[in-house]
């Protein structure tokens, strides 16, 4: 296996704890999982809802992979944790289904959580290969 690397990019949303944005090994990318934060300004209020949080999220994944050159079609499966799992569960796989061809989606866990950073309530994260 070679030396994995880690990647923090400038253009991607501002880390809201110590870790990288994506960390690569041998083509498999892991994107570190994205809040609903705006990429300008991690100071700004998260968008209202769950709907505006997972678009924003979504918009967040599709930053960090485009800075690493890559796009939803290298994604083969994703992780998605909701702090009010019954209410906001559809809602959610509306938006995400909006990202992906009906016949390209990753595979995809979604679990309820009992809280998220900065009070969000939808977090996703990523696995990619490289082609």
């Amino acid at each position: 296996m070679s030396d994995p690397v880690f990647h923090v990019l400038p253009a991607a949303p501002e880390p809201v704890a110590p870790f990288s944005h994506a960390v690569e090994a041998d083509g498999w990318v892991q994107l570190t999982g994205q809040m609903p934060t705006d990429p300008d300004d991690s100071t700004k209020p998260l968008p209202e809802g769950i709907e505006a949080q997972t678009r924003r999220v979504m918009d967040n994944l599709v930053l960090v992979l485009g800075e690493l050159g890559l796009g939803l079609e290298h994604v083969i499966s994703a992780r998605a944790f909701l702090t009010n799992f019954e209410r906001d569960y559809a809602t959610m796989n509306d938006v995400y289904a909006s990202y992906f061809p009906e016949d390209r989606r990753p595979a995809r866990t979604c679990v309820g959580v009992t809280g998220l950073a900065r009070g969000a309530l939808v977090e996703i994260d990523m696995i990619a290969k490289r082609p």
